[in-house]
């Protein structure tokens, strides 16, 4: 399916029926990351609605950086959720996914009914994760480097993207990649979103969440710290809860499904 976004066009799956759930993927994926979520949470009794990100997959790459920036994207998915007549539903985010559900539920926090952020807490307890944190994000400051930071992450065969990424998926991700032109794009999320002035400047302040609200957090994750996910409950009004799983890297849904499988049935009404 599909749905026109001012001129710009976003693919999204539906699977299964009853109490909506959406899927919101990050960096560098497309909705295909959530593939072994999909038949567990339909199977659960949930309508699961999977869209590719703007800059992703069969969705539309706009050329200009600011039309990454969040505002933009949350558009996106409430558009998605207008297009199917829906008021409210749960939303599941993972790297930039996880940021975008957190705006989500803090800005329309009459369109969220259940929140769960994997992988990435909410945006002003990663600000204040401190210095080990923000070596850990080295990554985005050279992401700020258009063409640079390109030829980066693909020359030799894609060798550094293989090695600092260590994705399940690299050969697959990739052939997508060069094949939809999605690389730019993915980079322009943090070229809208953290540019350099953001390491100086004010936290971002944003109304706290009132939904129910999960983090889930890997051990194993190579750009994010525990404590970015543990703080985020200074920042939810609603029930908190916090689950690690350890051993995971940062692409739990494809290296601990049937634990993230377990935690969202678990968590999310149907």
């Amino acid at each position: 399916m599909r749905v026109d976004v001012d001129g710009v066009g976003i693919e999204f799956g539906v699977t299964g029926a009853g109490r909506p759930v959406v899927l919101l993927h990050g960096f560098p994926d497309s909705g295909r990351l959530w593939r072994n979520q999909v038949p567990a949470l339909a199977g659960a009794g949930l309508q699961v609605i999977v869209p590719d990100l703007r800059g992703y997959g069969d969705s539309d790459k706009p050329a200009e950086v600011d039309a990454y920036a969040l505002p933009f994207l949350a558009g996106d998915v409430l558009a998605v959720l207008d297009h199917l007549g829906i008021e409210r539903a749960h939303v599941v985010g993972h790297d930039w996914g996880a940021a975008l559900a957190w705006g989500i539920a803090s800005l329309a926090p009459d369109r969220v009914d259940h929140l769960v952020a994997l992988s990435v807490g909410h945006p002003a307890a990663f600000a204040g994760a401190g210095l080990a944190q923000r070596e850990k994000s080295w990554y985005m400051l050279l992401f700020q480097f258009r063409d640079i930071a390109e030829r980066w992450l693909s020359n030799d065969d894609w060798a550094n993207f293989r090695a600092w990424a260590q994705h399940p998926d690299a050969d697959a991700l990739i052939a997508d990649l060069e094949k939809a032109g999605a690389l730019t794009p993915g980079l322009n999320y943090y070229r809208a979103n953290i540019p350099p002035e953001s390491f100086i400047g004010p936290p971002l302040e944003l109304p706290p969440v009132q939904a129910p609200a999960m983090g889930v957090w890997s051990s194993g994750d190579i750009a994010l710290l525990e404590s970015q996910m543990t703080g985020s409950s200074a920042f939810v009004t609603g029930p908190w809860r916090y689950e690690r799983i350890d051993g995971a890297g940062h692409w739990m849904q494809l290296e601990a499904p049937d634990r993230v499988n377990e935690l969202l049935v678990d968590f999310l009404p149907s």
